[in-house]
């Protein structure tokens, strides 16, 4: 918008009406107090101010606007009649006017300087607003900067009073900070410590989890510099974001090897034992069998049942005892297969058969086992995958009788899936179910066992190139299933 300042109303409205022929918005006062009065409360692109008025004349009112923040850029066009002559141009540029125009004026070349006084001037005021934004974006960096610096100070100083080999990597990959005890195991910042035999190729699997994005997490086996004995670590290394932006990486080694000599003494303990329980248990097992025998013509139905309890609790310890023996093959190497070609399709129904002998009130769906398939397998530990596989579904299913088994063929595997409508598992427990005696806390109080059977399935199906998995909602049953390669 324009401002037009002149005493004499008949001057301004023939340069209003020139103005407003050309599209230009007018605003007008009739004296320089009113000027600067509407100055103050308005934004103006420019200026057209008489210099002979009355009480306040043209340059006074230009002086007072060059005192104001807000006005002293706004341009200001002098426009006289009367003072024509080079002292009083002088001085209405000396009071802050960028043009001083005499009377009579060519209405076009006004225009002209209309024109481009006001595009220069909303060209100052967008560059002041860029300028503006300019100054705000450079403050928030700052800023942000500071910040983020004192955050990245206060994480330095946290991982240096760690009792654990610390470190971060930038966005980038690149190691950035190790603390006090990475160079009791590393010759250098930008070298992860040497793993025992380089069974471990920590770099390698450090760059495909960075390509990744994800997270690491590795048991290694490292020694001090100055040490010849290697100790198992536990490394993590973690990606941290922010508004979906990656910041950086934090990884720890963490020193396990107390726990791994603990596990270690456990599963001799276990073996000892196992082995130990064994041959006892098989007398127990034989002398109940002959008790049964030679009472068959006297015993009452009392005894009968005694006697059926009895096997059946002594099955139970044989199958423990035996679980067992196998988690100590395992951990020893120990865990022979007996592979060879068989169909999988009778397998499935022979263990549906062994499961319905002892639940015969449970409802077992099989799909997809129409067609003979070969596999190259242990016939008898696959069985006893899905047999596991089934029992623990009936034993978490404990309101629903019916289970949904499901074969079916993907990526050149055979997979089989059982299916329950039981209890379901956490989703942040999922990852370590098959884990050596992990028990989903929600369930270990209510339903027996060990924790084991999962963990010597997976073992199972590992050793004949294969996978497992889960899939569970909390409260809404689970799928539990199996993979190994068709012949």
């Amino acid at each position: 918008m324009i401002l037009i300042v002149d005493d004499k109303q008949e001057n301004i409205y023939s340069l209003k009406k020139l103005l407003e022929s050309k599209g230009f918005a007018v605003d007008t006062a009739l004296s320089g107090e009113e000027g600067l009065k509407k100055v103050l409360n308005t934004d103006y692109a420019l200026i057209i101010l008489d210099v002979q008025m009355p009480v306040m004349d043209g340059f006074e009112v230009a002086e007072t606007l060059s005192g104001f923040n807000k006005t002293k850029d706004i341009p200001i066009i002098f426009l006289s009649a009367v003072n024509t002559n080079n002292k009083f141009i002088n001085k209405g540029y000396e009071s802050g006017g960028i043009d001083y125009v005499v009377k009579p004026f060519d209405p076009e070349i006004l225009l002209l300087k209309v024109n481009t006084f006001v595009k220069l001037y909303q060209q100052t005021k967008e560059l002041q607003t860029a300028q503006q934004a300019l100054r705000a974006e450079i403050d928030i960096r700052k800023r942000v900067q500071s910040e983020l610096k004192e955050r990245v100070e206060e994480l330095q100083n946290t991982l240096e009073v760690l009792p654990l080999i610390a470190f971060t990597a930038n966005e980038a990959g690149e190691i950035e900070f190790v603390n006090h005890n990475w160079f009791k195991y590393a010759k250098s910042a930008d070298k992860f410590p040497e793993t025992f035999e380089n069974e471990v190729d920590i770099e390698k699997e450090w760059k495909i989890a960075f390509a990744k994005q994800e997270s690491l997490e590795l048991e290694v086996c490292i020694k001090e510099l100055y040490s010849t004995k290697y100790k198992h670590h536990l490394l993590r290394i973690v990606p941290i974001w922010e508004n979906q932006k990656l910041l950086k990486w934090i990884g720890t080694f963490t020193d396990i090897e107390d726990q791994k000599q603990i596990e270690k003494k456990k599963d001799e303990f276990l073996s000892i034992t196992s082995h130990e329980l064994k041959t006892p248990l098989t007398s127990v097992k034989a002398y109940i069998q002959l008790l049964s025998r030679s009472l068959r013509e006297h015993e009452s139905d009392q005894i009968k049942t005694y006697i059926e309890k009895a096997q059946l609790q002594v099955e139970k310890l044989n199958e423990l005892i035996s679980d067992l023996l196998d988690i100590s093959k395992i951990e020893s190497g120990e865990l022979k297969l007996n592979k060879k070609d068989f169909d999988i399709k009778p397998m499935i129904e022979s263990a549906v058969e062994t499961i319905q002998q002892t639940h015969s009130d449970f409802e077992l769906e099989i799909i997809g086992n129409e067609q003979p398939l070969i596999v190259n397998a242990d016939e008898s530990r696959i069985e006893q995958v899905l047999i596991n596989y089934l029992t623990n579904a009936l034993k978490y299913s404990p309101d629903h009788k019916s289970l949904r088994i499901t074969r079916s063929v993907a990526d050149g595997n055979v997979v089989v899936k059982v299916k329950d409508s039981g209890i379901g598992i956490p989703p942040e427990k999922h990852k370590n179910i098959f884990s050596k005696f992990y028990r989903v806390e929600e369930s270990s109080l209510k339903f027996q066992g060990l924790g084991i059977g999962l963990y010597i399935c997976a073992e199972i199906i590992k050793r004949h190139n294969g996978y497992v998995g889960v899939e569970s909602v909390f409260g809404d049953g689970s799928e539990f299933c199996f993979a190994i390669p068709v012949k």
